[in-house]
């Protein structure tokens, strides 16, 4: 009996990191940086990990899967602690950027929360511009890039949960041609 809460705690914990590897990998992919103009830094990546974990997110929680969505916001963090101690950032440090990055994560959702529901591409793009793009306006990267994670919502809206519970799951990413 132990065992066999342990082997599905195990399994549990695979899956999160599974999909978060999916998360952080469209979050890399090189159009957002070289045709997107997203700054290709620590920020840039951050911005993009943040995008696309909040579109995952938004898709579980449709779902009803607010406890797996709980639990990927919780490796997504872990995520960026890892990243944070992997630059030598001491644990002091760790904490006050960490509490920064929650701001600014749970900040940036909400900022896109309104354009992503009502597929707002211009609306979507001027925020894009302020946060990942560090530009005052929208531009025509940014809206490339608003296209971009509409058409990634667009993806995932058809994504059913067992998708996201298979060990084959991979994180829908949009063809939109250059």
């Amino acid at each position: 009996m132990i065992f066999a809460r342990w082997r599905q705690r195990r399994a549990a914990r695979a899956l999160i990191d599974h999909i978060h590897g999916e998360i952080v990998a469209a979050a890399r992919a090189p159009t957002l940086y070289a045709d997107c103009g997203v700054p290709d830094d620590l920020d840039g990546r951050f911005e993009m990990v943040a995008l696309h974990a909040d579109l995952a997110l938004r898709r579980l929680n449709a779902l009803g899967a607010s406890e797996l969505a709980q639990e990927l916001v919780d490796r997504v963090f872990e995520g960026f602690d890892d990243a944070l101690r992997e630059m030598a950032v001491g644990d002091a440090g760790v904490a006050k950027r960490m509490t920064k990055m929650a701001g600014a994560y749970f900040g940036r959702a909400r900022a896109y929360a309104p354009a992503l529901e009502a597929a707002d591409a211009p609306a979507l793009a001027e925020a894009l511009a302020r946060n990942a793009l560090r530009a005052p306006e929208a531009t025509p990267k940014a809206r490339r890039l608003a296209e971009r994670a509409l058409a990634t919502q667009a993806l995932l809206a058809g994504t059913p949960l067992q998708a996201f519970q298979a060990p084959s799951f991979r994180y829908p990413l949009p063809e939109i041609a250059p």
